[in-house]
């Protein structure tokens, strides 16, 4: 009998290191999506800014349309994690449809934003079993800035050159009529955790 209390209670001892451990692992892996996402955000604000003074918004379109996937597949390929951009609205559903999670996470933005929450500073990060495995998965708003109503915007705040532009690039575009604070969509990446873990 009291052997068996003891490997009950060494059982107990090891279940509760590993969840320490494992509750560790989960938060050092936050920080690095949170970096990660930090990363492909710079980059991609300096080539928006970059485009926009040098060819205007139909500039900044290309960005979105090239560098964008072209910037979250090298950051994928270097760091190990999968990176996309994803949208109720997207402008590309090629590339921009969000799955059933991501989906949910989403709403749940545009509910806190709605409510008063500051929508740069919305991330949520999870585990989640899929049936593939389980993913470590990491989410950041994107909050739509004054900048981006330019393409984002109403039909007042878009020109007939990149209304043209974006019917031209975009022909199944959703991802107008925001405005400035409102959630136009955020960053995902993900992670398979080790299955032995």
């Amino acid at each position: 009998m009291q052997r068996s209390i003891k490997l009950i209670l060494l059982a107990g001892l090891l279940t509760m290191q590993a969840l320490t451990v494992q509750a560790a692992d989960k938060k050092a892996m936050a920080r690095e999506a949170k970096e990660v996402t930090r990363e492909l955000l710079k980059e991609l604000s300096g080539a928006l800014k970059k485009a926009l003074a040098e060819s205007g918004p139909d500039g900044a379109i290309t960005v979105c349309r090239d560098t964008a996937p072209e910037l979250a597949n090298a950051l994928s390929l270097r760091t190990g994690w999968k990176i996309g951009r994803v949208s109720l609205k997207p402008r590309n559903p090629m590339i921009g449809q969000p799955d059933a999670w991501e989906q949910t996470i989403l709403q749940e933005f545009d509910e806190a934003a709605t409510g008063g929450a500051d929508a740069g500073k919305l991330v949520v990060s999870e585990v989640v079993s899929e049936p593939a495995g389980d993913y470590f998965r990491f989410m950041k708003a994107l909050p739509v800035k004054p900048l981006c109503l330019t393409c984002h915007g109403s039909e007042q705040h878009i020109s007939d050159s990149v209304q043209q532009t974006l019917t031209r690039e975009y022909p199944h575009d959703k991802a107008t009529g925001y405005y400035a604070g409102q959630i136009r969509g955020a960053v995902t990446i993900k992670r398979r955790l080790d299955p032995t873990n």
